[in-house]
Parts: structure tokens; C-alpha cells; sequence
């Protein structure tokens, strides 16, 4: 019998559900009498507090909230208290963090390593995600080397890993940035039979989903967009989809720039309706200056769009072939942008047949097998 113990921040995410629920269900299929139990520290982030009305989220793994409030509210005293006090009430054979950030679950690592229990670093960072210092990757090469094993996103991520001295052997899964991928494909061909499908070959549309915020260098993707159209004379249409502090200035700059009836802004909408958007839309661009991964890439592959990505997202290596399912470009380089913008403008041919890469490419991205490595790490780490 084996007993597994992850701890995570919040309750109130979807995509973490989808996984923890899959890593139950591998664990129960390889062993009935092995045991899961997710430390859910609080039951939101403060941005997420909107998803306490996702009712699409299933919780099919057992869990425990340590604090029934926003995370934002947890101070690492409690924190740490709280997580201390369910490792010793749970006594795991693994422990599993979700990052290196939070000192109380890095206290909890040390604590873990002291009484013999093993453990594994699940991690999202990449050496582009922030401005580093020595003084802190020294630190960070410390703790994680206090792990036996690690979870990454992609590659971005696992050769940050081992530029802090981690060995390849220790990253067991690579590919870690999974979704619901069965309830996003479902929305979106359910979306896609109620579209009118002579319309939309009139009218393309290149879509975004995100945050209006300025590290998603929108301005940059709507001055692109804006050269692309009036050079080729294309009737596209760029649709964004999404909320957040630079709406105003975004739409005042479509305004200027003559382009009010091309470019649409949908509003923010749950995760969950995002398909609807995408089955709208032909080509996803996410031009962000910055972005640890970018999960929506992910979204627009399991529905077979082709994709535009800069360079600065994590997800690149992983997911994006140049001339195969899309293109990467450089963030600071419009032109770049508007070359890839014109292609799909002038080889709409081409979408389909990309649009079917990107689906070979996200395969191994699929949450149940990813759920399997991760549970196979943990027998393995708890029976040596």
C-alpha cells in the first residue's frame, strides 16, 4: 500500500481537478489500496474567484481545503502550521509539491526528506518566465535538491531544471501541461455544428484569449494586424476574447487606426465556454512578452487550429513546428508577426492540414496519460 500526499493552492482550478483526478483513477487502477489525498491550502486565488460558479469542474480525487478563504488571505504562518499538521495526520510515503516558491512547502520538503518520505518538485518555470539573480538560483539549486523526482511542464521547463543541477533522469514527466482536453474538444464540435459554415469561409478571424494586459503585447498584435489587412485587403477579422486593464487603450488604438469594424472584443467568458470562441475562429495568435506556458495553445491544438506564438512562451519548443502547425515569432518584432499574419491570410488552404499537425503534436499532451507517468513515479520512488 502506498500513500501519496500533493499539495496545491486552491481548490478552484480546473485544469489541476482534471489531472489530480486522472492521477487517482491510475493509482486505483494499478493498485486499489494505494491512497491520494490533495492538500488544497485555500479555496481560491484572488483571480479566480469567478470560478466558484464553474459547476463543469469535477473533483473526482480525494482532497482536503486547509483554509476555506482566498489564498491571498493565507499567511505563511498558517500556512505552514496547517501543512505540517496534515503530513503528520496523513504520514505519506511521497509528498508532492507544486512549486518552490512558497517557503512553507518548502519547509515541508526538508521536513518530509528528514523523516525518509520521498519527494517530488512539480514545476511550471523556465529560465524567460523572470529577471534571475545568482543569490536566488542558488537557493533554488539547494532545494530541489532536496527532491527525488520532478514534473514539468515541457521542455522550457525541464532544462531550467537541469541548469540548476538536476539530472535528466530525475525529470520523469516532460510534459505535464495538460487540460480537460475530452470537454474542450466536446464544447468546440458542438459549437461548430451551429455555425453557418458558407459565413465563416466569408469572414476568417484570427482569434486571441487572454488577459487585456500589457505582457500580453496586444498593441503590438492590433498594429500587426491592422498593416496585414490594409496590405493584403483580406476581410479577416481578429477577435479578442478576454477582459482586463487595457481595453479602453486597446480599443481608443483600434479606433485610430481605422480598423473598428475588423477587430471584435468579445468580454471575458469561463474557461469553459472558450471553445465556443475558438470554433469561430481559424488561427490562434498569442503574442505575450511573457508566459510561463500559455495553456490556451494547448485549447486551440485539441481543436485542430493551426497557431501563432511568440517566442517568450513556454509552450513553444513543445508545441509549435515552423511551416507545420503554425509558426513561433520574435515578440519585439512586428514584422515578423505580420509575415506569419499574411500566410494563413493568403494559404487559407493550408489551415486544415496545420490544424491536423496540431493535433498529432498535442497528443502526448493528453491528461490520461500524463496522469499514469505521475502515478508510476510514485510507486517507483515508494518502493525503493
Amino acid at each position: 500500500m502506498m500513500r501519496v500526499m500533493i499539495v496545491h493552492n486552491q481548490l478552484w482550478a480546473h485544469y489541476k481537478s482534471k489531472l489530480f483526478s486522472e492521477i487517482h483513477l491510475a493509482m486505483k487502477r494499478a493498485n486499489p489500496a494505494d491512497e491520494l489525498l490533495v492538500a488544497q491550502i485555500a479555496l481560491y486565488e484572488a483571480s479566480r474567484k469567478v470560478m466558484q460558479n464553474d459547476d463543469t469542474i469535477i473533483y473526482d480525487y480525494p482532497y482536503k481545503v486547509l483554509f476555506e478563504r482566498s489564498l491571498d488571505q493565507v499567511s505563511f504562518g498558517e500556512r505552514r502550521k496547517a501543512l505540517f499538521r496534515v503530513f503528520n495526520e496523513y504520514q505519506p510515503d511521497v509528498l508532492n509539491i507544486t512549486g518552490y516558491f512558497d517557503w512553507a512547502q518548502v519547509l515541508l520538503t526538508f521536513f518530509a526528506r528528514a523523516k525518509g518520505v520521498k519527494v517530488v518538485i512539480s514545476s511550471e518555470s523556465s529560465s524567460a518566465d523572470h529577471n534571475r539573480s545568482g543569490w536566488k538560483e542558488a537557493i533554488k539549486k539547494v532545494i530541489v535538491g532536496r527532491a527525488h523526482a520532478f514534473f514539468c511542464f515541457g521542455k522550457t521547463s525541464a532544462e531550467y531544471l537541469e541548469s540548476l543541477g538536476v539530472a535528466k533522469s530525475a525529470i520523469r514527466v516532460r510534459n505535464a501541461a495538460v487540460i480537460d482536453e475530452q470537454v474542450v474538444r466536446q464544447r468546440y464540435d458542438e459549437a461548430k455544428k451551429g455555425l453557418d459554415t458558407a459565413a465563416r469561409a466569408i469572414s476568417r478571424k484570427f482569434i486571441y484569449v487572454g488577459r487585456l494586459a500589457p505582457e500580453k503585447n496586444l498593441d503590438m498584435l492590433i498594429r500587426a494586424f491592422a498593416d496585414t489587412v490594409k496590405q493584403t485587403g483580406a476581410g479577416w477579422q481578429l477577435l479578442l476574447v478576454g477582459g482586463g486593464p487595457e481595453k479602453e487603450i486597446l480599443e481608443k488604438l483600434v479606433n485610430d487606426l481605422g480598423i473598428t469594424g475588423k477587430v471584435i472584443f468579445a468580454g471575458g467568458f469561463p474557461w469553459y465556454q472558450v471553445p465556443g470562441w475558438l470554433a469561430q475562429s481559424d488561427v490562434l495568435v498569442l503574442p505575450s512578452k511573457s508566459e510561463p506556458w500559455g495553456l490556451v495553445v494547448n485549447e486551440a491544438m485539441v481543436c485542430g487550429m493551426p497557431v501563432i506564438v511568440s517566442d517568450t512562451c513556454g509552450c513553444t519548443d513543445d508545441l509549435v513546428r515552423n511551416g507545420v502547425n503554425g509558426f513561433t515569432f520574435n515578440h519585439t518584432q512586428q514584422a515578423d508577426l505580420e509575415k506569419h499574419l499574411t500566410f494563413f491570410i493568403q494559404n487559407p488552404g493550408r489551415i486544415t492540414g496545420m490544424g491536423q499537425e496540431s493535433l498529432k503534436l498535442i497528443a502526448p499532451f493528453a491528461s490520461g496519460p500524463v496522469a499514469a507517468q505521475m502515478a508510476e513515479t510514485y510507486r517507483d520512488l515508494a518502493t525503493r
